[in-house]
């Protein structure tokens, strides 16, 4: 049984399927509500992501209010506002936030523009890729008064795509199925950030065709995909052994991701990137220890 990451992850993952089916696409960073103070001072987090950007900023002491989900030990006494989709409106209101940061969905759409009626600001960061993810960095930076440390940031993480795509240039590029849950089977499709940063590791996405980021893949498509290896993103291991034992996948390695790294659409998607590539490239030579990281 899996205890090492958070039941959001799936979740999320789920919402965005909903979200590409019943939702136009949606546009950078925007506000929505009142505009925030020039000095932002109580800021409200509705995902765990958004939570890591903004103590990666140098900006935690900001923080009064975070989602259920949130593991960080620095705000491990805060109070908890709800989830992705059931963000609690009277919680939120009732910690006068300066700032709410929301990753936008159909499910908390509802609650979030009553919030912003009732007079909370709010900044909606669309999280659906590798651009969305930094651009988010960039404006939440903004809005924080942190725009040198979201750029640093920012520069972080392309400096370490750079340095991974020069080291998958020297590897076979392997077949590989990347899955968020086994039951049903959700898998990163074209358009997430799984997705990108496959390619970054020198891995073919074999459900790169499969029609949304977050996509529901039938068990026929999965044995016809081939992969070579299958890297376990899943939170929970109910329907594992149907799949791993299915014609194909159990011919191929599977792998479990280390961390949270690669799950959360955020500051540590450098780090995500990094053990990726170690799981895809195991026999890879590491880098000198004089070598820039």
């Amino acid at each position: 049984m899996k205890t090492r990451l958070a039941p959001f992850v799936l979740l999320a993952a789920l919402c965005l399927v909903t979200a590409v089916h019943a939702a136009p696409p949606q546009g950078g960073p925007r506000f929505l509500g009142p505009k925030p103070p020039e000095k932002v001072k109580r800021v409200v987090t509705l995902v765990p992501s958004l939570t890591e950007t903004v103590i990666a900023l140098g900006a935690g002491s900001t923080l009064v209010g975070v989602s259920t989900f949130d593991e960080a030990k620095e705000v491990a006494g805060l109070p908890r506002v709800g989830g992705f989709v059931n963000p609690s409106i009277e919680r939120v209101v009732g910690l006068e936030p300066d700032l709410v940061l929301v990753q936008p969905g159909p499910g908390n759409q509802r609650a979030v523009e009553t919030m912003a009626r009732v007079g909370v600001p709010i900044l909606l960061l669309p999280l659906h890729t590798v651009a969305d993810t930094l651009e988010a960095m960039r404006a939440v930076g903004k809005a924080l008064g942190k725009q040198k440390e979201a750029e640093a940031l920012v520069q972080g993480i392309e400096s370490t795509r750079a340095r991974i795509r020069e080291r998958a240039k020297g590897s076979r590029a392997p077949r590989v199925l990347f899955v968020y849950g086994f039951e049903p089977l959700v898998v990163a499709g074209p358009g997430s950030f799984a997705d990108e940063l496959l390619r970054d590791a020198g891995a073919i996405n074999v459900a790169s065709e499969a029609g949304s980021a977050y996509a529901v893949y039938s068990l026929e498509r999965a044995v016809g995909s081939r992969p070579e290896v299958v890297v376990d993103a899943a939170d929970v291991d109910v329907g594992k052994d149907k799949v791993a034992a299915l014609p194909s996948l159990s011919q191929a390695r599977w792998v479990e991701v280390p961390s949270m790294a690669l799950l959360q659409p955020g500051p540590s998607l450098g780090r995500g990137l990094e053990e990726l590539f170690a799981l895809l490239h195991p026999a890879a030579k590491k880098p000198d220890a004089g070598t820039p990281r």
